[in-house]
């Protein structure tokens, strides 16, 4: 039986196949994280990790190390995941992201026609330029907190959600068979 206090539009997780499967990657270092400014695609004009879709074949890591050499011409060397988003969007295909943070990297982050890097201080992270979501998850992320997040956005307002941390959200990622 549905959850009476779910909006009618929060998907059965378990069964739930998203349009697009993709990365983000926060580099960080001390008390600062590696930005891009979107240049173009989903999300242009806003703030946010390096990251996009995976290709068929590739698994999240390799994606989201890619993803970096194209967008930025840096090299992760650590990846480590952090977080899986899921995303049911109104007016954009449906998101199932795996999001990782990095420590080291090799190269100098360079601007491209995808993204403009630029390292900001993490209590001076621009939310406001961000999709609504990132403010639930990526302040613990970058402590090195595992997460699984869930929204239903209406165009670019969360109309619902549900974030998790810690062991249950591994646990919420092995249930997921497909999507991890």
């Amino acid at each position: 039986m549905p959850d009476p206090n779910l909006p009618q539009s929060v998907p059965e997780w378990s069964t739930w196949e998203p349009d697009m499967k993709a990365t983000l990657v926060f580099v960080h270092q001390g008390s600062r994280v590696l930005l891009i400014e979107k240049l173009r695609g989903i999300g242009q004009g806003k703030i946010n990790g390096p990251g996009g879709k995976i290709d068929p074949g590739e698994t999240p890591e390799q994606c989201a190390v890619r993803e970096c050499e194209e967008e930025l011409h840096i090299k992760v060397l650590d990846p480590v995941k952090r977080g899986e988003l899921w995303f049911v969007m109104s007016d954009l295909p449906d998101i199932h992201c795996h999001v990782y943070t990095a420590t080291q990297y090799e190269g100098t982050p360079t601007a491209t026609d995808e993204a403009i890097p630029y390292w900001c201080e993490i209590p001076e992270i621009p939310f406001d330029r961000m999709w609504e979501d990132d403010a639930y998850w990526l302040p613990q992320a970058l402590k090195g907190e595992t997460f699984d997040a869930r929204f239903l956005f209406q165009e670019e307002k969360i109309d619902w959600h549900q974030v998790t941390f810690g062991q249950s959200a591994k646990t919420l990622w092995r249930g997921m068979k497909g999507l991890s």
